[in-house]
């Protein structure tokens, strides 16, 4: 079975919820690190998490919408054993979008970063595998774009906030925040070849690493 198979032939499994009190001390961390979410997207149908994407609201310093998801983290991923000692069994994901985009589409030039931040949600339960920081995905198998307004056909994660890209809860779970950062298949390939941390390093001394997404920024490569 192919990668992007697991997404159409897995099986429905149990449920994965965060306690009330789970929730509240997450809901604490995004209003402190993040800040406040008076919107929440809330999931109608929840076959596996009940995956909600909290909405922080452009402010005049970050003039864009952080979208959180609340949910992924109830589910313990598997991470191979010689990792697990960095505490990253557990995650929530994080996409930026400029103050402009109409988050009430559901037209697919306007839904698909929020499409692509519950997909990288679910793809530890769907594929039972794991996500960290540098990891990517692909829109799909053969590499299309997102959508028919970019050219955008994968994804690497970064940290969502420097120095305090986690948390740890009351009762010791660690819960990581990973951002999704859009890339061209250039970027993505050169990922590939010599890491994150390479890519990251080109893209912002180029000027084409950016706070939230744009879907009109220059490939770092053409």
């Amino acid at each position: 079975m192919g990668f992007f198979d697991c997404f159409k032939k897995k099986e429905h499994g149990p449920q994965f919820i965060y306690s009330d009190k789970e929730i509240d001390e997450i809901d604490q961390f995004i209003v402190e690190y993040f800040g406040n979410y008076p919107n929440v997207i809330h999931e109608i149908v929840s076959p596996d998490i009940h995956l909600d994407v909290c909405v922080v609201e452009p402010t005049e310093s970050e003039p864009f919408y952080k979208l959180i998801t609340m949910g992924a983290g109830a589910f313990r991923m598997n991470v191979p054993d010689e990792y697990k000692k960095y505490n990253i069994e557990y995650a929530e994901y994080m996409i930026c979008l400029p103050a402009t985009w109409n988050l009430q589409s559901a037209d697919e030039k306007d839904y698909w970063p929020i499409r692509a931040l519950k997909d990288v949600a679910r793809l530890p339960i769907m594929c039972d595998t794991w996500l960290c920081y540098g990891h990517t995905t692909q829109c799909d198998e053969v590499g299309s774009p997102y959508a028919q307004n970019t050219k955008m056909n994968s994804l690497v994660l970064d940290e969502a906030i420097e120095d305090a890209s986690s948390m740890t809860m009351s009762s010791g779970k660690v819960i990581n925040f990973w951002k999704i950062v859009p890339l061209y298949p250039e970027e993505l390939q050169y990922k590939m070849e010599n890491g994150a941390d390479e890519l990251f390093k080109l893209m912002k001394q180029n000027g084409t690493y950016t706070d939230a997404l744009d879907i009109n920024r220059r490939n770092t490569f053409i």
